[in-house]
């Protein structure tokens, strides 16, 4: 399976070339859930703090901040663990 990837602070000349600004906007509130990719998703963090752990086999922890740009894996399953409110664009497929 492909392991999250994660790029700290992508250039808006890149996210631009995404049309990530864009991208619809999800919210969450500090929690903890599992959760499963079913397709591929790119996501830019506007504000928060996460912890994603991949199901057993996945891979290591990732932490993801504001101002970080994500692509998950189709197939994978993860536990999220928002350690402060999360506010993100984010694309499937």
């Amino acid at each position: 399976m492909e392991s999250i990837k994660l790029e700290h602070g992508p250039s808006e000349e890149q996210l631009a070339k995404l049309g990530a600004r864009g991208w619809p906007i999800w919210t969450k509130e500090v929690s903890t859930f599992p959760w499963h990719y079913d397709e591929r998703e790119i996501c830019y963090l506007l504000e928060g703090d996460v912890i994603v752990t991949p199901a057993e086999g996945g891979g290591a922890p990732v932490r993801i901040q504001a101002g970080d740009l994500v692509t998950f894996p189709a197939g994978l399953s993860c536990t999220w663990e928002v350690r402060s409110p999360v506010r993100k664009h984010y694309r499937f497929g």
